[in-house]
């Protein structure tokens, strides 16, 4: 569990007892933090009660003591209206953060990647982990796709933290500049959670949040959306921009043609492995996250023969894409 010492003996309000929430309240708790434990249902306050964590009701608090609202991910920040909390919690100067804000403000001297889209970011997230634990380095796997990030373990200044980002999260993260981040794809998507396709955007976009080069986006071309983002970023030319492709060639990047991996990143196009030997990766889907979590590697310095190794001997995620006799 991570250690969140710059909350150590500071009043924190933690709203949203779910896996998330009650990770967070314990992190905290763990660190010296004073932790304002709050649900809106009476079974997860009864459930992190029987857990130790201290329950005050934010409804009748005083919002000018806490400094810091850990929000969950599941609660409306924007739309279709914010809830109620998020309004009180900032009349009275708090700021709102989500888990992944603490995990950055703790662990400030190793690697990020950074993984987001419609579809494809717990397979990427999970691949990507495979690679870089195959290739040795010491490697923590968490956010959206299951285990809260504050339950992963620290990790040292050559470590690396891969995590999963949902818009939501992305919404409450702002120390993270991640030294890989990774678009996968976009389409419309809980819309209403954020105002329209606007601000869907706006949000996925927060994936480059202070990102400068070295630091490299690895963005999927193969829709509108992010084609647009990725033509956005090359312009702006702040960071090392990557595309990445399942439906053919793309200059400087990375992508699946007739199923076969090409690595054409600064310099000439090179074979890498057939796709369409790798069960777990099977479908042109697929091909794109393996295109991107292939790219993500080697922008983290993964050698070729360790990014084949991981490729080869990723066993999938659970209950995903099983094949049946």
């Amino acid at each position: 569990m991570i250690d969140v010492f710059p909350f150590a003996g500071l009043p924190v309000a933690v709203f949203g007892l779910g896996r998330s929430g009650l990770a967070a309240a314990e992190a905290l708790m763990r660190s010296g933090a004073n932790v304002w434990a709050w649900d809106d249902n009476e079974a997860a306050r009864a459930g992190a009660a029987k857990a130790g964590v201290p329950l005050v009701d934010l409804y009748r608090c005083q919002w000018e003591e806490p400094a810091t609202l850990v929000l969950s991910p599941g609660v409306p920040l924007h739309s279709p209206e914010p809830h109620p909390l998020v309004g009180m919690a900032k009349a009275g100067g708090c700021e709102v953060v989500g888990d992944v804000e603490l995990l950055a403000r703790s662990q400030r001297d190793c690697a990020y990647i950074g993984i987001t889209g419609t579809n494809g970011k717990s397979t990427t997230t999970a691949l990507i982990g495979h690679i870089l634990r195959t290739s040795g380095r010491q490697t923590e796997v968490g956010g959206n796709l299951g285990r809260p990030v504050l339950e992963l373990a620290p990790v040292d200044a050559e470590g690396i933290y891969v995590v999963e980002m949902s818009s939501f999260q992305l919404e409450l993260t702002f120390s993270i500049a991640f030294d890989v981040a990774v678009l996968l794809n976009i389409s419309a998507d809980h819309l209403e959670r954020h105002g329209g396709m606007g601000g869907y955007l706006k949000a996925k976009k927060r994936i480059f949040h202070r990102q400068t080069a070295p630091g490299a986006a690895v963005v999927g071309i193969d829709d509108d959306h992010s084609l647009a983002i990725h033509e956005e970023l090359k312009a702006k030319g702040e960071q090392v921009v990557i595309p990445i492709s399942s439906q053919g060639p793309v200059h400087g990047g990375v992508y699946a043609e007739d199923g076969m991996l090409i690595d054409a990143i600064g310099g000439p196009a090179k074979p890498v492995i057939d796709l369409k030997s790798l069960s777990t990766l099977a479908g042109g889907h697929n091909w794109q996250n393996a295109a991107a979590a292939y790219a993500a590697a080697k922008m983290a310095g993964v050698d070729a023969a360790a990014m084949r190794d991981g490729l080869e001997s990723y066993l999938g995620l659970a209950h995903r894409q099983e094949l049946v006799a």
